[in-house]
């Protein structure tokens, strides 16, 4: 009986965490997010694109995604049901990362992550927030700092699992969710490594007469420049 709830509040937290947001703040704008920079939905794509208030517009959307399946979790539950949050939580990043509404494309799932992850313990987020904001700072590689927000998030929790100041299963989805980050940030890894990567505040440009009404029943094809 417990793993049948575990795996529908895992497809629970999917469908949440496939509401295609970056999809349809673009659509509001007249663009297309999926078809220029990196074409992911995420609100660092949505940035490079559009603008800060667009990008802020997504970022919460996105970490809301994360959060609401962790707290319907338990409400639906006892108060404390860590499985039950994890398997909430992982399912709405995946959902994020490959949403069902997009042909199994989407975002990286970094703010997702955060989100979920902030009901189950609200100061691990913002300390890994911290460890990202640093290597951002110094760089203005958000994919770096990503990657190292995640991981941070990771660590911390493996420390206060240790301690007992926090649930395995609490890990486990930080560990799960930090990988799966991760490993969507692979074109990003190759191009910090090739010394070509975007940096923070490069735009994007539109060109006028590229076509913009996004559809959701595919995958569009990315323009040349942009691939």
């Amino acid at each position: 009986m417990r793993v049948v709830r575990h795996l529908l509040l895992f497809l629970l937290g999917y469908l949440f965490g496939s509401f295609p947001s970056g999809v349809l703040i673009g659509r509001w704008r007249g663009v297309d997010v999926r078809r220029y920079g990196s074409g992911r939905t995420g609100a660092t794509n949505v940035l490079r694109i559009l603008d800060p208030r667009s990008a802020g517009l997504v970022a919460l959307l996105d970490l809301l995604k994360g959060a609401l399946p962790v707290l319907l979790a338990r409400a639906l539950f006892a108060p404390r049901q860590p499985w039950a949050e994890a398997a909430a939580g992982f399912g709405a990043v995946l959902g994020h990362a490959h949403s069902m509404f997009l042909r199994l494309r989407g975002g990286r799932g970094v703010l997702t992550t955060g989100g979920a992850m902030l009901p189950m313990n609200p100061p691990t987020p913002g300390l890994a927030l911290a460890c990202a904001s640093v290597p951002i700072a110094l760089t203005r590689y958000i994919s770096l700092g990503s990657m190292i927000g995640v991981a941070s998030q990771a660590i911390i929790e493996l420390g206060l699992a240790l301690k007992k100041r926090d649930s395995w299963a609490h890990f486990a989805y930080a560990l799960a969710s930090s990988a799966l980050v991760i490993a969507e940030h692979h074109d990003n890894i190759r191009r910090l490594l090739a010394g070509t990567e975007r940096k923070l505040g490069e735009k994007v440009s539109i060109p006028l007469t590229a076509p913009q009404a996004p559809t959701f029943s595919g995958s569009p094809s990315l323009p040349a420049q942009v691939r």
